[in-house]
């Protein structure tokens, strides 16, 4: 359930956020509709994240790997958040 309401969180975050990112958020669908190449992933983690922050952090890893789109693969928010994203070109 946590997972779930990570993932929602994150995605209306995506959506509020007004921060020119170069790295957006897409979802399974966009990414197979746009036939987007995967180039693999990053994590990140910590304590207490909010949304905005945690897909700032998402959207900053993926930009300097040369993504230009990422897809939240895995969320787990207990104690501490871990957030792994599938990037994509």
């Amino acid at each position: 359930m946590k997972n779930k309401l990570t993932l929602s969180m994150i995605s209306l975050a995506a959506v509020l956020s007004f921060g020119a990112n170069a790295a957006s958020l897409v979802t399974q669908e966009q990414a197979d509709s746009q036939n987007m190449q995967s180039m693999g992933t990053v994590s990140i983690s910590g304590i207490d994240g909010v949304p905005t922050d945690i897909r700032q952090q998402l959207s900053q890893k993926a930009e300097e790997q040369g993504a230009s789109s990422y897809r939240v693969i895995e969320a787990r928010n207990e104690d501490n958040y871990h957030i792994t994203a599938e990037l994509y070109k």
